[in-house]
C-alpha cells in the first residue's frame, strides 16, 4: 500500500473535523446530534507518523483523539450519498490533537485548541478506499502501550458517505483534502514524554494502516501576553479525561441531598405539581403509566435509558450481549431511578423479573418505562416499584432495540434528563430540574402550612369565598394563626 509521505500533507488544503460520531463518544459526552457539524483545521497543523507533537508551554491539557481520516481524491460538489463514496481516494489513521487550555478563546471555532502545528498527524499507510466496505472499519488507539480506544464504523452516527454527501451541499471537497471523521470513547490527556499509537485496520485484518506514532513534547516557549493564555477548570479537565474520576476529581455533590430528599418526601406531589405549574411548568409529568406499588413513593435521580424500534440486522449488534439495557440495568446505583424510554409501544415488555431484581439488588428506587413489563407477576412481588405501561409477555425484540443510556429522552409525554430529581407515587410521576429543587420545595412546605389553615377554618364553617385563595384579610388571619402554632 501507498504511504502517506510530504506530497500527500502538501495536497490536503482543507482539513475537515467532524465534532461527535460514535454512540460511544455520544453517551460519554451525554449528547446524540440529530445532525453532523464540524470544524476546520489548518492544513500547517497535519505531521507524518513519527513526528514528535509539542504540548504548548504553559498547558496542561493536551487531549489524544483517534480517528478515521478519509482523504478526498476527486473533487465533490452536491454529491449524493451513492455517490459520494466514489470520491474518496483512501483512508488512513489520524489523530485529533488539541489543547483544553485554549478552548475559551475558541468560541466554537477550535483554531488555537486544535490547529496547531503538528497537531493533526495521519499514516503510515493509505488504504484505497475501493478495498474497503466503509461500515466495517476498526479503529484503535494506544497509550504508551495500553489500549484506550477500540471501536469499529458499524453503527457510526453519521456513515462517512453522508458526511462526504452534507459537507459537498456548501462547499466543494477537493482532491487531497482530508475529513477527520470522529472519535470513540476512551480519548484522554497526554503529558511530555508520552507516546499514543492509533492504527486503522479491517474488521476482518485484512488491511491495516499499520500503526500511526506520535510521541509529546514539552513546549519551552512562552505565550505571550498579547494573545490568549492557556487556562483549565475542573470542567475542562473532566471534558478531557472524559470523566471526573479518570482526570482525579473529587465526585460532585449529588443534587439529591438526604435533607432534600426528606423534604421532597414531607409534600404532596400535586403541591409539588402546582408549583411547578406557577414556574411555568406545564409538561413534567410522566402520564398514562400504572404501578406495582402503588402504596410507595419513591423520590431519587433519574438515569435513562432509550430504545429504539426494532431493525433486525441493529438488533443483531445491539441488542445481544452486554447491550444498553443490561448496562443501565448493573449501573443504576443505590436511590437512582431508571427511566425508560419506550415509545409508549405497548407491545412488548421492557423489562422481566431477573433484570428488575437485578436493579433492586443495586439499591434503585424505581424502574419507570412507558412500555410494557414482562413476568409481571414476579416484578410487581419486587419491594421495588416498576411503574409501567402495561403487562406483556413478549420479548424485548419483538419491538425494540436498546440503544443507548445516560441521554436526554422522552417518556410518558415528559422529557427526562440524567440527574433529575423524580417523585412517584399514586397520584403521579413529576420530573423536577435539580436547579430548582430547593426553592420548590420551600414553598410547597409554605403552600401546604396555608393549605392547612384553609383546611381548619373551612372544617370550622367558614365560606371559601375569599379565603381560598386568601385575600388580605385571611392573609392576616393565616399571619396570626402560623405565629401562634410556631409559639406553641
Amino acid at each position: 500500500m501507498e504511504q502517506v509521505n510530504g506530497d500527500t500533507l502538501a495536497a490536503a488544503r482543507k482539513v475537515i473535523a467532524v465534532h461527535i460520531n460514535y454512540p460511544s463518544r455520544a453517551t460519554q459526552r451525554g449528547r446524540t446530534p440529530a445532525q453532523p457539524s464540524y470544524f476546520l483545521k489548518p492544513s500547517s497543523s497535519l505531521a507524518l507518523g513519527g513526528s514528535p507533537v509539542e504540548r504548548p508551554a504553559g498547558c496542561e491539557l493536551l487531549g489524544y483523539e483517534g480517528e478515521i481520516a478519509l482523504v478526498i481524491g476527486k473533487a465533490a460538489r452536491r454529491v449524493s450519498i451513492e455517490d459520494a463514496w466514489n470520491h474518496v481516494a483512501a483512508v488512513t489513521a489520524s489523530n485529533d490533537l488539541g489543547v483544553y487550555d485554549l478552548r475559551y478563546a475558541d468560541k466554537g471555532s477550535n483554531l488555537r485548541s486544535k490547529g496547531g502545528d503538528g497537531f493533526t498527524p495521519v499514516g503510515p499507510a493509505l488504504i484505497p478506499a475501493d478495498a474497503v466496505d466503509p461500515a466495517k472499519l476498526r479503529i484503535r488507539t494506544w497509550h504508551n502501550g495500553v489500549l484506550v480506544q477500540d471501536d469499529t464504523t458499524g453503527d457510526l452516527l453519521f456513515p462517512f458517505a453522508r458526511l462526504v454527501a452534507d459537507l459537498s451541499q456548501l462547499l466543494t471537497l477537493e482532491e487531497g483534502d482530508i475529513i477527520l471523521t470522529g472519535t470513540p470513547a476512551g480519548a484522554s490527556v497526554a503529558k511530555p514524554g508520552d507516546v499514543l499509537e492509533v492504527e486503522v485496520e479491517t474488521v476482518d485484518g485484512r488491511l491495516s494502516t499499520g500503526r500511526l506514532v506520535t510521541t509529546v513534547e514539552e513546549g519551552t516557549t512562552a505565550f505571550a501576553d498579547f494573545g490568549a493564555r492557556p487556562e483549565v477548570d475542573d470542567l475542562q479537565r473532566e471534558e478531557a479525561y472524559g470523566s471526573r474520576e479518570a482526570a482525579g476529581l473529587a465526585a460532585v455533590a449529588p443534587a439529591l441531598t438526604p435533607e432534600l430528599k426528606a423534604k421532597l418526601e414531607s409534600v404532596a406531589t400535586a403541591t409539588l405539581s402546582s408549583q411547578m405549574r406557577k414556574r411555568g411548568l406545564n409538561n413534567v409529568s410522566i402520564d398514562g403509566l400504572q404501578a406495582t406499588r402503588p402504596d410507595r413513593r419513591v423520590v431519587g435521580l433519574a438515569r435513562t435509558l432509550r430504545y429504539v424500534p426494532n431493525r433486525e440486522d441493529l438488533f443483531k449488534t445491539h441488542g445481544g450481549g452486554f447491550n444498553a439495557q443490561k448496562k443501565a440495568i448493573d449501573s443504576v446505583n443505590e436511590g437512582e431511578i431508571l427511566v425508560m424510554e419506550a415509545r409508549g409501544e405497548k407491545g412488548t415488555g421492557t423489562v422481566g423479573d431477573i433484570l428488575a431484581l437485578r436493579a433492586q439488588v443495586r439499591g434503585a428506587a424505581a424502574i419507570i418505562t412507558d412500555g410494557g413489563v414482562r413476568d409481571y407477576s414476579a416484578v410487581a412481588d419486587l419491594e421495588m416499584p416498576t411503574y409501567f405501561a402495561n403487562p406483556h409477555p413478549a420479548v424485548l425484540g419483538r419491538r425494540h432495540i436498546p440503544w443507548d443510556t445516560d441521554i436526554t429522552i422522552a417518556c410518558g409525554g415528559a422529557t427526562v434528563q440524567p440527574g433529575d430529581i423524580i417523585v412517584a407515587d399514586s397520584d403521579g410521576i413529576l420530573v423536577i430540574p435539580p436547579a430548582i429543587a430547593e426553592e420548590l420545595v420551600a414553598d410547597c412546605i409554605q403552600q401546604e402550612k396555608e393549605e392547612t389553615f384553609i383546611f381548619e377554618m373551612v372544617k370550622q364553617g367558614n365560606s371559601v369565598d375569599g379565603l381560598y385563595p386568601m385575600n388580605a384579610e385571611w392573609q392576616a388571619r393565616y399571619q396570626e394563626w402560623e405565629a401562634g402554632n410556631h409559639n406553641d
